[in-house]
Parts: C-alpha cells; sequence; structure tokens
C-alpha cells in the first residue's frame, strides 16, 4: 500500500497527518474486503509506504522524517511512523513536473488570487515550458473545472465559518439584551417588540428567543 501527498508548507505535523492518512486506508481497505477484525483468523495487511512530496522551499532536506524521532525524542513507543519525502524528482519525470506546476501555480495565486485567471495563467505557462504538457493539453477543461470547484468549496468554508462566528455574536447580543431588558424592569411583552425591532425578527420569533432566555 502505497500512500502519497503533497505538502508546501514544513511542518512536523506532516507525520501525524499521514497517520492518520494510513489508518483511514487501513479502515477503508478491512471494510472493502469485510474483514473480521474480531475473529480468530489473521486478516492480509499489506505493508505500507509513506510519501509525501514538498513543493515549497527549504534548505535542509531530510530524507525520512519520524513520528517518534521528531516527537519522542527517538525513544521506543507502541506505534511510529516514517515518512520519506520527495522533493524535487529528477530528469524531469513526474514528480518534477507536478513540483514545477505547483510553483508556477503558487506565483499566479499571488498575483491574482485564487481565481480562473490563475488557474488558466498556470496551465498556459505549464503548456509553454512542456510542464505535464500532454495532461493539460487534453484535459484542460477538467483540470480548470476540478481546481475551480477546490476554490468554490474553501470560499463556501470560509462563509460557512464567517456566518457562524456572525450568528454566534448575533446570539450573545440578543440574550444579553434580553437579561438587560428584564434587569430594568421591562415587561415581557415590551421585551419582545424591542428585540424584534432591534435584531429585524418577525414578533413570533424575538417571542421566542425572549421565552427561552427569560430568567
Amino acid at each position: 500500500m502505497i500512500l502519497t501527498e503533497a505538502q508546501t508548507t514544513w511542518t512536523m505535523n506532516i507525520i501525524i497527518g499521514a497517520l492518520m492518512y494510513l489508518v483511514q486506508s487501513y479502515h477503508e481497505y478491512f471494510e472493502r474486503r469485510n474483514d473480521n477484525l474480531y475473529g480468530s483468523k489473521k486478516v492480509k495487511l499489506p505493508k505500507a509506504e509513506l510519501y509525501v512530496i514538498f513543493t515549497g522551499k527549504r534548505v535542509s532536506k531530510p530524507e525520512y522524517v519520524s513520528l517518534s524521532e521528531e516527537f519522542w525524542g527517538g525513544e521506543k513507543c507502541a506505534i511510529d511512523v516514517k515518512v520519506k519525502m520527495i522533493y524535487d524528482g529528477k530528469d524531469n519525470d513526474i514528480i518534477s513536473q507536478y513540483v514545477a506546476f505547483t510553483k508556477v501555480y503558487d506565483e499566479q495565486v499571488k498575483l491574482y488570487g485564487r481565481t480562473r485567471e490563475a488557474v488558466t495563467n498556470t496551465i498556459n505557462i505549464c503548456k509553454d515550458r512542456d510542464v505535464l504538457k500532454e495532461y493539460l493539453s487534453s484535459r484542460e477543461k477538467e483540470v480548470v473545472d476540478m481546481m475551480m470547484t477546490l476554490f468554490d468549496e474553501e470560499q463556501v468554508l470560509r462563509a460557512y465559518v464567517e456566518s457562524e462566528k456572525e450568528e454566534a455574536a448575533k446570539k450573545a447580543a440578543m440574550i444579553s439584551a434580553i437579561e438587560m431588558c428584564q434587569e430594568i424592569g421591562l415587561p415581557v411583552s415590551e421585551t419582545i417588540k424591542k428585540v424584534a425591532g432591534k435584531y429585524k425578527l418577525e414578533e413570533n420569533d424575538a417571542e421566542a428567543w425572549v421565552q427561552k432566555y427569560w430568567k
């Protein structure tokens, strides 16, 4: 079982990421085979090889990184993970071309942000430089769509996180307003009107909030 990931930022946490990837892959492997891990029969366990393609800049380039070495000073422990690091590839092989592609893409993102223009420029530059040229020429639309989908997912996630933050802040403010109205002796009916007006709520929604947090 050969597992490969790509990483642009150097961190020893990539070892933990590789371990989690391995555990998940084994889990899916056993599920596909319907193996019974609690039975008496020993299951078949494929030997794992872990690789990380590092596409960022770094002076020191260790050939391997180890979980026990980096996190426990080399002490023996119940589990260890050894990851083979790959940096630039050799002689224009697929790895070196992939690294070149990611570097061009990073440059374009710095210029144009995470946009379609950055993606199309990356593809055109790489084709001109004979980097993944055959693949990009035959599947250009697919590559653009795939990369833009990844952007959209990231944007949706960021929007969701921001929305959750706004909702949490709004909720805290409404609770505080309800408590303040109660402290100064306003009746429930008046508090409902104030909450509805201040936070642009339907009166029945405001009533539900007030009833929930009125002490």
